[in-house]
């Protein structure tokens, strides 16, 4: 099996709370932030989206904090799709620091909007295969 897709992150001093630890909700913009770099990874832009009439939504979103990020710590954040035969797909992904100790696990569900109906479509892997140009980045 390969390493799933990754972005090195550094924890930056105004991300953090009161206690000198990684805001949490900080842990979800990191979560976002290497899903939109998996999909420019595999060719896929937020206009090629648009031009398809398709976004990408959040449906659920469950993060397991492990151990405390502070300020200069240097981070990857891990993205893995898992595809099933619905409407919907799963997401797992790891913030490890660079010592390869776990700080947080994110599981997400998410699906494709179709952004005139306002309703999700029936197979969002066709459109992520279709859209982009290395759909192996998404196990496709």
């Amino acid at each position: 099996m390969t390493e799933p897709f990754s972005v090195p992150v550094t924890v930056r001093g105004y991300e953090t709370d009161v206690q000198g630890h990684l805001n949490q909700a900080v842990y979800l913009n990191y979560a976002e932030h290497a899903r939109w770099s998996l999909l420019q990874a595999a060719g896929i832009s937020q206009a090629g989206l648009i031009s398809r009439g398709v976004g990408p939504v959040a449906l659920e979103t469950t993060i397991r904090y492990k151990r405390e990020l502070l300020a200069g710590d240097e981070v990857e954040v891990t993205c893995a799709f898992e595809w099933g035969d619905g409407k919907t797909f799963r997401i797992e992904q790891t913030i490890r620091k660079t010592d390869g100790t776990v700080a947080a696990e994110i599981t997400a569900v998410g699906g494709l909007l179709n952004l005139k109906e306002r309703k999700l479509v029936a197979s969002p892997q066709d459109y992520f295969k279709e859209l982009a140009s290395d759909p192996a980045q998404f196990g496709l």
